[in-house]
């Protein structure tokens, strides 16, 4: 009997290979299509765009964009075969886990939220159940998303709790990892975790980030960012002690992942539009990891390369934020930002222009490694390029000033030559 039940599970989750995603090569539960017309699922394609990469796996062709486009057409199909071989909404998982159903979640809920269960494992398995039943698809996600606030907050508690157990640490970066996912609405679980100014949920934030894998950091670092939505929780987040610390450690480039660097540069550009925080990031000598990112050979993702620069805008606005900039390792920085005009993304070149501008033109620094990097010759091909209409007159403004800075320069060297000895 057990033979033929194996036997019948096996028949049971063959499928058609069109319906497999191409990664997981797993039934598609959330069919999506990238611009190159491959469909994947979402999970797995979001994964793969998540690691830094910006090319379609089955192809491997450049991405023009990573918007991913719901396939309905499949998907009916997907619920058409289902329905029709017997095997219900979706397919058996890999891991022979059953995904819960609604009625099961809203019991699991229930349980949680009425009896306020204490037993650490019970908690344990419901919240993995729960997470299970996140992953599965888009529509689980939005059902769970409009839950009532009790269970946000019983979310939050657990959160708070003392992580003295390797059991109740386990709970902490499950429940990081359901409010990261859910995402509720940002003041409403900003107030929530910050009520007491933060002490006891930046706490387990900050020991997630430092202790726990890589894709708790992300969900971490992800939350602290939703959370900090308006000047209060900006601040009290960023001055949490250990936060920016950990934060800049996190954009390594010789340590990270490439999705925990994109997730912390996030983050560092939405608490640094206080001033403030401006201050203290540069003091933390964030520039140089920076530097280290827009100079690095190994690939870097777009989106990674357009918020190093976006971040390096907001912080050239401070004058110690310029002086480090042109300082840094003799102007490397500088060169870095140079390195990168018209050989990313629009957007990235965009962000390079402005903070050249802001140096060369407005304060007149960092002419010098401009000129080394042949900044003027990049900066008259941006000016024929699709760039805005403002972007494009700060690249002829930093053209005239760099020429005139190199004319100076050329007329002291010849003044100099004459006068000396033979």
């Amino acid at each position: 009997m057990g033979r033929h039940d194996d036997e019948t599970e096996t028949s049971y989750i063959t499928v058609p290979s069109f319906l497999k995603c191409p990664i997981s090569l797993d039934v598609m539960t959330s069919p999506v299509s990238l611009c190159t017309g491959v469909t994947y699922d979402r999970a797995s394609i979001q994964r793969w765009l998540d690691g830094g990469n910006n090319t379609c796996p089955a192809t491997m062709q450049l991405l023009k964009t990573q918007d991913l486009v719901p396939n309905l057409t499949l998907q009916r199909l997907i619920k058409l075969w289902s329905d029709s071989s017997g095997t219900g909404s979706s397919p058996v998982p890999p891991s022979g886990q059953k995904v819960p159903t609604k009625e099961e979640v809203n019991e699991s809920l229930n349980r949680l939220m009425t009896t306020r269960e204490r037993d650490d494992d019970v908690r344990i398995e419901i919240l993995t159940r729960i997470v299970r039943f996140l992953k599965d698809s888009d529509s689980n996600r939005e059902f769970l998303k409009k839950k009532k606030m009790e269970f946000i907050t019983m979310l939050v508690d657990i959160i708070r709790i003392k992580t003295t157990t390797k059991k109740k640490m386990e709970l902490v970066l499950m429940a990081v990892k359901i409010l990261n996912t859910i995402k509720p609405d940002r003041e409403t679980l900003s107030n929530l975790m910050l009520n007491d100014d933060g002490g006891d949920c930046l706490t387990a934030m900050l020991l997630t980030i430092r202790r726990g894998d890589q894709e708790s950091k992300i969900e971490a670092v992800r939350v602290l960012d939703w959370i900090s939505y308006d000047a209060r929780s900006k601040l009290l987040v960023a001055e949490y002690d250990g936060v920016l610390t950990e934060t800049i450690k996190s954009i390594s480039v010789t340590e990270s992942d490439p999705s925990l660097i994109e997730a912390s540069l996030s983050f560092l550009i939405t608490i640094s539009k206080s001033k403030r925080v401006r201050s203290k990031l540069i003091a933390a000598k964030v520039i140089s990891k920076i530097k280290d990112i827009l100079m690095t050979t190994e690939m870097t993702s777009v989106s990674v390369t357009e918020k190093s620069l976006k971040l390096l805008e907001t912080l050239s606005s401070k004058r110690e934020g310029r002086a480090e900039i042109c300082g840094e390792d003799n102007g490397r920085c500088v060169e870095g930002v140079v390195n990168k005009l018209l050989k990313v993304s629009t957007a990235a070149t965009e962000h390079a222009v402005t903070i050249l501008w802001c140096l060369c033109y407005v304060f007149r620094e960092g002419t010098t490694a401009v000129e080394r990097s042949n900044g003027v010759t990049k900066l008259l091909v941006v000016i024929q390029s699709n760039c805005s209409a403002m972007v494009r007159q700060m690249a002829k403004d930093l053209i005239k000033v760099l020429k005139i800075n190199s004319s100076v320069l050329s007329a002291y060297e010849t003044k100099t030559t004459h006068i000396m000895p033979f």
